[in-house]
């Protein structure tokens, strides 16, 4: 019966669990933490290999559990955050070192094994040779097979390494005997074979199997290192007489006064006291804006200072941080228990002792109605069934599937982490996009400027001013008019809140926002403020530019939507997905992006711990929900969904924290990402299915239940054979997978408003593969070689290419060469070329 859990007396932590290898470790460490006098609740997730558990502390205390989990064979860390992960890392370089040395000799070994067990089994000393190269494989590199598989069985269970054990043991002890001792079956008129190879390759094969798994599971350490990076390690302290000293962020109390330098790291939560700046708090919210942070406003630890300095009180210090909460949800979202285990995990528990059972059941059989024979007929058969039941196959059907998946996505930049997300991604009903740099460049840039009265004096003032003010928005408009020259201003100052003023040649001029001219009875051209309310509408901030008598100009900044995104989200909606866009932006911009994309759903002012909140609530709905972002504030959502993806422009703690990565950025990449899922998944139950279709008919033959009916009994050698023959199978229907393509449904109309509404993408940075088909050309065509890769640089080409050869052109994309083909009717090679230039891409003519 479960406690009070609002008894202060309980607390709940998560701990790294060290030697687990598969689903069944999980469960077995899982059940001897909740055995523990005083654990009110224990969940142990395999896929991040940790340990949440509750516990009473009159009770028990972590070191009890830590010996109750070390009596069953595994380990807990149970260091403080810092020493933990930084040893932990250390554990699992290392065990991933030393697993990729085990694969890499047991592969070099088998070789030699297999090619002599296949075709020169009748050379001089092939037995001998096989035993010295097939030992070492199966008893110094194999041999954590079978201590696994004792494990189990101690535990009454089996899993994956009990069959590899089982198998590759039976196959090379009777190999052993057979070399060692051929007249045995000599003197019966049979001939001792041998299946060292056999054993040798099978462990291999598996080797290199949980080496993919491992790299595969990802670095959630990592990430939540990275997080702790975040933080100074040291803060310039003011003491009470004023002075400065250097002090270990550990020292912190509560009421300290902390200086906070040009471009330093804000190292605990306050209140500032005095001085100004801008704050980047866009691991906070996301934001690429940052803020204005003056007397008694808030900041925050993790986020960065920009140009100027100040001082504030600490309010809260070590765990009580904002930054120490999003790490505290993060590592619960990463410990939270999965609800699906291991497919073939679950298949072993059960075919193991099935085949053991029918081994014996073969054996015994034969022993009493076999005849003078039936003993070495018998015994011929129960091995034949075991090695024909070897788990190869089987342990083959998932890894390999999921290999050639993240290989086939990594070839459409499209980075997966792990076998779980590939998997799940083609289930998602519900899928949570993030704003800022997901949905929209994640910059903000200059899009609008409406000149009243423009000249290279006045552009020259703008710049003047604009480069010697702090505001982050003045980057922008720096950076918009780059390489056009300044003029020298004086009396420079900047007005919190509203702009920046400056003389030129006596004479006053403003940048700034409405307020500033208001107040300095500046006035306003009706056709300028028409032009700044129409912007305003649109969710733009709109800059003014005047002198002290007029406004001059006037521009709009804003964070442009990715030329794909209205596009993608189509795609995804179409595909009976249900969008969602979650920002910490203000409602008028919020609602604004929704509609230019047209999201149906969308909620503004959005916290970090809000968005995490919003997926588990979808998720309560029995929804799989998939979240996509790219920001520091968006990892606790990340990690909550069900199927998390990170922008590759995005932040690195994103990026760990997601289990898929999209390299461009590019939302298109979504819908392909999940039909790569279905392929995928459809070819891992294909796998599964033809393993155990092998098994279902190999090893009644191989008990020898066609012996009473045209008395054939299966040759060992044959069983072997038939065994490696349904690997193969596997392997290559596997491979198969690399010629699907992923094919996203053809919109034409929309690719077409993404050209007109966007600036050209650089093809340098593409990796979309996505190839835009027309109808069928019968007719003879021009064929161009160019570097036109992909969707984005579709969209770009086609307004220029539709005006000299409307719907008679096509690109393909998966051609090495980026072959364009166009219908030669009444269009002049020349009328291409140029086309295709001036929408600024490379073209040769074939």
């Amino acid at each position: 019966m479960k406690e009070n859990m609002s008894d202060s007396k309980f607390i709940k932590v998560s701990f790294p669990v060290l030697g687990m290898t598969c689903a069944s470790c999980a469960v077995s460490a899982e059940t001897i933490a909740q055995s523990v006098k005083g654990v009110n609740e224990a969940s142990v997730n395999y896929a991040s290999a940790r340990l949440s558990v509750t516990y009473n502390t009159e009770e028990t205390n972590a070191e009890a559990i830590q010996k109750a989990v070390q009596s069953i064979g595994y380990d807990l860390l149970i260091e403080d955050n810092d020493e933990q992960q930084d040893t932990l890392e250390a554990i699992n370089k290392n065990a991933y070192q030393q697993l990729k040395q085990k694969a890499t000799w047991a592969v070099l070994l088998s070789v030699p094994v297999a090619v002599i067990g296949m075709f020169f089994l009748s050379m001089p000393y092939a037995n001998e040779i096989m035993f010295l190269f097939a030992t070492p494989v199966v008893l110094w590199f194999g041999r954590g097979f079978f201590k696994n598989a004792w494990k189990q069985a101690k535990h009454r269970s089996a899993n994956m390494d009990t069959l590899v054990a089982l198998s590759t043991g039976i196959a090379y002890l009777f190999s052993v005997v057979n070399m060692l001792f051929p007249e045995f079956w000599e003197t019966r008129g049979l001939e001792a074979h041998v299946y060292f190879e056999a054993a040798s390759v099978i462990i291999a094969f598996i080797l290199l199997g949980k080496l993919m798994e491992e790299k595969a599971k990802g670095n959630a350490s990592s990430a939540i290192k990275k997080l702790m990076g975040l933080q100074p390690k040291t803060v310039t302290l003011i003491l009470p007489n004023g002075a400065e000293q250097k002090t270990p962020i550990e020292l912190l109390q509560v009421n300290d006064i902390i200086l906070v330098k040009p471009g330093g790291k804000i190292a605990v939560d306050g209140t500032l006291i005095s001085g100004e700046s801008y704050v980047d708090e866009s691991m906070l919210s996301g934001e690429p804006i940052p803020a204005l942070k003056q007397k008694d406003d808030l900041v925050f630890a993790g986020t960065i200072n920009q140009k100027g300095s100040f001082r504030f009180k600490a309010t809260k210090v070590g765990k009580e941080t904002m930054l120490s909460h999003i790490i505290k949800m993060v590592q619960d979202a990463q410990g939270s228990k999965a609800p699906v285990q291991k497919l073939v995990d679950k298949i072993a528990s059960i075919f193991v002792p099935t085949v053991m059972g029918i081994s014996m059941l073969t054996f015994l059989l034969w022993l009493f109605l076999g005849g003078e024979n039936g003993m070495v007929q018998g015994l011929l058969a129960a091995i034949t069934v075991l090695v024909i039941a070897c788990p190869c196959a089987l342990g083959l059907a998932t890894p390999t599937a999921i290999l050639v998946g993240v290989g086939k996505g990594a070839e459409h930049g499209i980075l997966i982490k792990d076998a779980e997300s590939l998997e799940l991604a083609k289930k998602i009903d519900a899928i949570v996009l993030d704003k800022t740099g997901t949905i929209t460049e994640g910059q903000p840039k200059v899009t609008d400027v409406q000149w009243l009265q423009n000249d290279a004096t006045s552009l020259g003032i703008l710049l003047g001013m604009e480069q010697q003010s702090e505001h982050p928005l003045a980057d922008a408009v720096v950076s918009h008019f780059k390489g056009n020259p300044s003029e020298v201003v004086t009396a420079f100052n900047s007005l919190t809140g509203k702009g920046v003023e400056a003389k030129h040649h006596a004479k006053a001029y403003y940048v700034g926002n409405q307020k500033l001219l208001n107040e300095n009875k500046i006035t306003i051209d009706i056709q300028l403020q028409a032009q700044a309310d129409t912007w305003s509408a649109a969710a733009k901030t709109v800059i003014w530019f005047a002198n002290s008598d007029r406004a001059l100009m006037v521009m709009a900044i804003s964070d442009a939507i990715k030329p794909s995104s209205k596009a993608a989200i189509a795609e995804l909606q179409e595909m009976g997905i249900v969008v969602y866009m979650l920002t910490g932006d203000n409602e008028t911009t919020a609602k604004a992006i929704a509609e230019q994309t047209g999201i149906k759903h969308y909620k503004a002012e959005v916290l970090p711990q809000d968005k995490a909140e919003f997926v588990t609530a979808l998720q309560a709905e029995n929804k799989v929900v998939a979240m996509v972002g790219d920001g520091i504030n968006d990892s606790t959502a990340l990690a909550t969904a069900n199927v998390s993806i990170a922008m590759g422009k995005g932040s690195d703690i994103a990026m760990d924290v997601a289990k898929m990565t999209l390299i461009s950025s590019d939302l298109m990449k979504i819908p392909q990402a999940i039909a790569l899922s279905k392929y995928t998944v459809a070819t891992i139950k294909q796998n599964l299915f033809w393993a155990f279709i092998y098994n279902v008919i190999g090893i009644p033959i191989a008990a020898g239940i066609l012996y009473p009916i045209n008395g054939f009994l299966l040759n060992p050698m044959i069983a072997g054979a038939a065994m490696a023959l349904s690997s193969v199978s596997v392997v290559s229907n596997s491979l198969r997978l690399k010629r699907k393509k992923l094919a996203i449904k053809n919109n034409t109309k929309l690719q077409e408003t993404a050209s007109l509404e966007h600036a050209p993408v650089s093809s340098t940075n593409a990796t979309d593969m996505h190839t835009l088909k027309t109808e069928k050309m019968n007719t003879k065509a021009l064929k161009f070689k160019t570097n036109i890769n992909c969707g984005h640089c579709i969209a770009t080409v086609t307004p220029y290419l539709d005006k000299i050869a409307k719907d008679q052109w096509e690109v393909d994309t998966d051609n090495a060469d980026k072959i364009l083909t166009v219908k030669t009717d009444g269009v002049e090679a020349v009328q291409v070329i140029t086309a295709i230039k001036d929408a600024g891409y490379t073209i040769e003519a074939l």
